[in-house]
């Protein structure tokens, strides 16, 4: 009888917390190297081996890896909005037009004279992942969400997570949105999105989607 293996713990939530989910997603990223036990193939108690967490195309120049091999963790996304809240931003390899969108959004949100390189954006976002800086922007409510926060941002509220959306919101799963259900507009909520992505959708970032949000 065949037996199917045990998903692998590389499916990453909008808070960055990583979970062992059949769904692949629609991106594919790392956090700077291996996070896995080569043999076995599962986590040890780091999630990260440098600041650099990109988020990645699933396939790029015809490359083939064996996912929880030899080299760094594969993680998986939903999308990219997931990505991005959870502290990833676009690779530069095989995502450039990506990347070079976001530097000049990033640009224009900090009113800066040059785009930032990589190492400035990645030391900016590893200290806005700490769960600390998450939790720290004025919502008090999921139903009067402030206009100022972009469409892209992520909130967490009553055990789940909800992305704002043409205005609205979405209830986000590891396998698509789905419509949010009636909340209690008192419901405090965290917001995840860090500080800076929030600003960064502001100015105006394309946001990539799952084809559910829609």
């Amino acid at each position: 009888m065949h037996v199917r293996p045990s998903p692998l713990q590389n499916r990453v939530a909008p808070d960055g917390t990583l979970h062992a989910i059949a769904a692949r997603g629609t991106l594919m990223g790392n956090r700077g190297g291996r996070l896995h036990d080569r043999a076995s193939g599962r986590l040890g108690r780091a999630r990260w081996t440098s600041r650099r967490w990109i988020a990645c195309l699933l396939c790029f120049n015809d490359r083939q890896r064996s996912v929880m091999g030899s080299g760094y963790t594969e993680l998986f996304f939903l999308d990219e909005a997931t990505a991005l809240t959870a502290g990833h931003r676009p690779c530069f390899e095989c995502r450039r037009a990506d990347a070079r969108a976001f530097q000049a959004a990033w640009q224009k949100a900090g009113g800066l004279d040059r785009p930032p390189g990589a190492d400035v954006m990645d030391r900016a976002l590893h200290a806005e992942r700490a769960a600390s800086a998450k939790v720290s922007l004025p919502v008090t409510a999921l139903g009067k969400i402030p206009e100022s926060y972009p469409d892209g941002t992520f909130f967490r509220a009553n055990g789940g997570f909800f992305a704002k959306r043409i205005g609205g919101l979405v209830s986000w799963g590891f396998d698509g949105y789905r419509p949010a259900p009636d909340l209690d507009a008192a419901m405090p909520v965290e917001v995840l999105t860090p500080a800076t992505v929030i600003a960064v959708l502001s100015a105006g970032y394309p946001l990539g989607w799952h084809e559910s949000a829609d």
